[in-house]
């Protein structure tokens, strides 16, 4: 809090907060219908105290505009205002209790949707209730918020009347202050000087005010039109207008009914607005909201011990805060200090400042708050986080601040249940060896609604079809859903012919997850397919593997009922590259395909032995040739023959000649010479075309050099595919 770096910024800001709290102190006070003294207390109870112990850096406290209404109602039930101090102090043990016991998480269960709404709300009324108190119509306390004033005008009327009604005096003070308040944060060398411009227009609407009341008539600007702190006759006189709690009435129910309205009201209110003044923290720091409930219950019961209203963290004082520089607490705490001292010393001095500069700090910063960048944000990331922000923006400037937040949070879960509603099951099919496979894939969370949804699904399964119910990234599942699901597997399908495969269902809802659809090569699926349908179901492997819809598998299971036996479909000679592992790119199982992987695809007496083997004794009805864009073995050869065999073999290496001798063999040695001096994507392509030249010499050089498998491609048993991979995209080339 006494940062030599952050001292002079904090206490600017604190002057700033200072000077827009004062009559927003009173005006809560009025609007109340509480001595005025008490929101002065409440002001500095919550600048000093909550100040101190808070955890926040840049939330600031006092009484707020939202506490007005339960404030009204709770007097009016119990009768007097030291009957409502007690309460008060009850509302602030209720609120350590709830910091005691961890429930300031509450507040991360309200949407960023909501948040960012209720900070564009505030800057909306900022606006509209400011630009009438900046022209000098004054009738309403600087300090109510709410839409329906206590004089049976709203923001929308009183915004009209200002247009007819305005002080031509305080209307000057107000607007050129506005001006100020602009330029000073278009002119660099302004904006970057220690002295604040909410302290310069402060001192300019004094000046002009002097200046005007000389000039007199209708430019002069009485005191309905200045900030008005009580005058106590003597140093120790303020001390005697603080009304005590009336402990009598401790008996009194409604006491303790009242003390919990208060501390609910104030705690939900004080953990949203630390929620949103984080958002607005130019170093986005996270404030503890346990602690924040124990600062604010302390603060509560001090200003009730002291005579005051209501505290909870105001998002008003702490935009002004944070848009002053304020970087620490010391900023909250200067301003509570500020207030004391003022009050009871420079009364006199503090009713020379214009509302309406004060009027303008505050209009000027709810444009900041309620930025037209900010609604577009919201309105470009989809309806689900754009209409829950417009609702609370709307809802707060109609109400008030927890009504709104209320209604926003009512819109939020609404679209929640219709995205679930709408979408409980994502339903897809998969082609699987032995035969399709419906995969219906359950939401994470799964309720009673979703019941009609999930029916229909079920019944759209053909009969003797195959049903894969995938709970693997479900957190919950109602009971009547489950219920569902178990007579559906039980009953249902048995009387279809469906035969049900669970996934991923918790060890809790009785269903043991299984396979019941072949996921896996076998003899008989390998004496059925032709080497055409065992090229298409690579195909179809490797659109998967590039779409990222790669097949549910049951590898656990898989390495059981292969461990004895294996009939693979496919034999792969591929490059030894990282990058282009087959099983991988053709999505395929345990125990679908033999691997054969020498660098630059070359072949040898040992490949073509397990090629042979492979297709002549395990049954493999494929052999395919695959090679790979950028192969680091053609790059190589490619370099070896454009300098007559004279480039550096590779570092550490003694047996690689013969790989690039036969990788050579497939190389136009003129094409290549003449690529000295050529672009490097000319030559990464002339790498890529050796690649490809060298793989359908492979595949030849196999049906050529191996009298069984030339036998088996006669005979129609197997085929020999020569294909290239792309590295950069994952699609493979047949060729």
């Amino acid at each position: 809090m006494f940062s030599r770096s952050t001292f002079t910024a904090d206490l600017t800001a604190g002057a700033v907060v200072f000077l827009v709290a004062l009559p927003l102190c009173l005006g809560v006070a009025l609007t109340s219908g509480t001595p005025l003294v008490s929101g002065l207390v409440a002001g500095i109870v919550g600048g000093i105290v909550v100040g101190a112990l808070s955890g926040s850096h840049t939330s600031v406290s006092g009484p707020s505009a939202a506490l007005t209404a339960v404030i009204v109602a709770q007097l009016a039930a119990l009768g007097s205002f030291e009957s409502f101090l007690l309460a008060l102090v009850v509302a602030g043990l209720i609120q350590i209790g709830l910091g005691l016991l961890r429930a300031g998480f509450l507040a991360e269960y309200v949407p960023s949707s909501v948040i960012k709404g209720l900070l564009a709300a505030i800057g909306v009324i900022l606006v509209l209730k400011q630009i009438p108190h900046v022209v000098g119509l004054d009738d309403d306390p600087q300090g109510d918020m709410a839409f329906e004033q206590p004089d049976g005008d709203n923001t929308f009327t009183e915004l009209g009347d200002s247009l007819f009604q305005f002080h031509t005096g305080a209307a000057l003070v107000g607007l050129s202050s506005v001006a100020v308040l602009l330029l000073w944060d278009r002119v660099p060398r302004l904006k970057k000087s220690i002295v604040p411009a909410p302290l310069v227009v402060v001192l300019w609407g004094v000046g002009l005010r002097l200046v005007l009341d000389r000039v007199g008539g209708t430019w002069s600007i009485g005191a309905n039109h200045l900030v008005q702190v009580p005058i106590a006759e003597n140093f120790s006189a303020p001390v005697g207008l603080l009304d005590s709690p009336d402990f009598s009435q401790w008996l009194n129910p409604r006491v303790y009914t009242a003390g919990l309205m208060v501390a609910l009201v104030a705690s939900l209110e004080s953990l949203l607005n630390l929620e949103a003044v984080d958002k607005i923290d130019p170093q986005r720091r996270n404030s503890p909201a346990n602690r924040e409930l124990l600062a604010q219950g302390a603060g509560n019961i001090v200003a009730g011990l002291l005579g005051g209203i209501p505290i909870s963290s105001v998002i008003v004082r702490s935009s002004v805060n944070v848009n002053a520089g304020g970087q620490t607490k010391l900023a909250a705490v200067v301003h509570g200090v500020l207030l004391l001292v003022s009050v009871a010393l420079l009364p006199t001095w503090l009713n020379m400042i214009p509302l309406a500069c004060l009027a303008a700090i505050l209009l000027v910063t709810g444009t900041k708050l309620a930025n037209p960048a900010l609604v577009k944000q919201m309105f470009f990331e989809g309806r689900y986080q754009f209409f829950p922000f417009a609702a609370t923006v709307a809802a707060i400037v109609l109400t008030d601040l927890l009504i709104g937040v209320l209604i926003g949070l009512a819109v939020s879960i609404g679209f929640i249940l219709n995205s679930n509603f709408r979408r409980p099951i994502r339903r897809f099919v998969e082609k699987h060896l032995g035969e399709n496979v419906t995969h219906l894939e359950l939401a994470n969370q799964v309720s009673f609604l979703n019941r009609a949804a999930l029916t229909k699904a079920l019944d759209s399964v053909p009969r003797g079809g195959q049903l894969l119910l995938d709970a693997q990234t479900t957190d919950y599942i109602d009971p009547d859903v489950l219920d569902l699901i178990r007579d559906y597997v039980q009953k249902t399908a048995p009387a279809r012919g469906i035969e049900v495969s669970l996934l991923g269902f918790l060890p809790t809802y009785d269903l043991e997850d299984r396979i019941q659809y072949l996921d896996h090569a076998t003899r008989e699926l390998q004496s059925s397919l032709t080497p055409a349908r065992v090229l298409q179901i690579l195909k179809d492997g490797n659109e998967r593997f590039r779409a990222g819809r790669r097949l549910t598998r049951d590898l656990s299971r898989q390495v059981h009922v292969t461990a004895q036996r294996q009939h693979p479909l496919a034999v792969v000679l591929n490059c030894m590259d990282s990058r282009s592992p087959a099983e991988l790119i053709f999505d395929a199982g345990i125990g679908d395909i033999f691997g054969v992987r020498v660098a630059g695809n070359g072949l040898s007496d040992e490949v073509l032995g397990s090629l042979e083997y492979g297709c002549a004794v395990a049954g493999a009805k494929l052999i395919l040739v695959m090679g790979h864009t950028r192969c680091g073995a053609v790059t190589a050869a490619v370099q070896s023959a454009a300098t007559d065999g004279q480039a550096p073999k590779p570092s550490g290496t003694e047996h690689v000649e013969c790989i690039l001798r036969d990788i050579q063999q497939s190389i136009d040695l003129d094409q290549c010479r003449a690529l000295d001096g050529a672009a490097e994507a000319k030559r990464d392509e002339f790498v890529d075309d050796v690649a490809r030249a060298h793989v359908l010499r492979t595949a030849a050089r196999i049906d050529r050099e191996s009298e069984p498998l030339r036998g088996l491609v006669r005979e129609g048993r197997i085929a020999i595919v020569a294909a290239m991979y792309d590295i950069g995209n994952g699609a493979i080339t047949f060729l």
